[in-house]
């Protein structure tokens, strides 16, 4: 008969399962708040090609409720000292592990594309902005949005719209329009105070602050709180799983002991 270890070894693993478990809901909570995307950035990602930020939250909340039910089947296992369970319970959360490693990576090394500099988000609101195409009314929204909500103009400054040839800049002469009314200062009812002040540019009248860093500040929340995270997850796991194989040797003769 396999050698019983004592309560307290049991007692301390399955505390260890248990912290997994509330930090894998907490990883799937929080991977389903980036696919909900509250800052609604996800279209500049979209035209760029670059959204596998979201594709490694996808992953997380597959991992963060992997990690719930695997370690609720490692409890059990470690209550009844099953070995054979126990084994099969590692085995488990290795390929968990595996997976999560996946989405840190995927989440950590993609955002850098978006937010090292403000040129491709330039680019893109030059190129997309008040287009008439699917991704063109996308971005319009987005960026229409963006620059009301967060009071910001462009992605550096108004004078992004006036710079750079844009498609935007086609279709509405700089007299007539500088730059998206969207730029121009609002009152409580988000009702433009001046608008023919905001035309001239005048300071009290118009947002002078760049969108890049509100576009940089969601795209980095949204890739540290999977990356890191996951990452602190993962850490937890190693170290949850090193007393796993230890208890399984106090618990349990080896694996091929003819006595077993």
């Amino acid at each position: 008969m396999a050698a019983k270890g004592s309560t307290l070894v049991v007692t301390l693993l399955v505390m260890g399962n248990v912290i997994i478990m509330l930090a894998g809901l907490a990883l799937y909570a929080e991977s389903i708040w980036v696919t909900a995307d509250p800052y609604k950035v996800y279209p500049i990602m979209g035209v760029s090609g670059k959204d596998d930020v979201y594709a490694g939250a996808w992953i997380s909340i597959f991992t963060g409720f992997s990690f719930f039910c695997v370690c609720v089947f490692g409890i059990i296992s470690l209550v009844n000292g099953n070995r054979l369970m126990v084994l099969l319970y590692l085995v488990l959360i290795l390929v968990v592990y595996l997976f999560e490693c996946a989405s840190c990576i995927t989440s950590y090394t993609h955002r850098d594309f978006v937010v090292s500099n403000s040129r491709l988000i330039t680019k893109q609101m030059l190129s997309y902005y008040s287009e008439d195409s699917y991704q063109g009314r996308e971005l319009t929204r987005m960026w229409n949005r963006f620059m009301m909500e967060q009071q910001c103009c462009g992605t550096n400054d108004p004078m992004d719209w006036v710079n750079y040839t844009s498609v935007f800049r086609r279709r509405y002469p700089e007299i007539v329009a500088p730059w998206p009314f969207f730029c121009c200062k609002r009152d409580r009812n988000f009702i433009i105070i001046n608008e023919e002040g905001c035309r001239l540019g005048h300071v009290d009248y118009i947002n002078t602050q760049g969108c890049f860093e509100h576009i940089k500040h969601a795209v980095q929340s949204y890739a540290w709180g999977v990356s890191w995270f996951g990452f602190a997850i993962l850490m937890l796991t190693v170290s949850s799983s090193k007393k796993e194989i230890s208890g399984i040797v106090q618990r349990t003769q080896p694996l091929f002991d003819p006595a077993a």
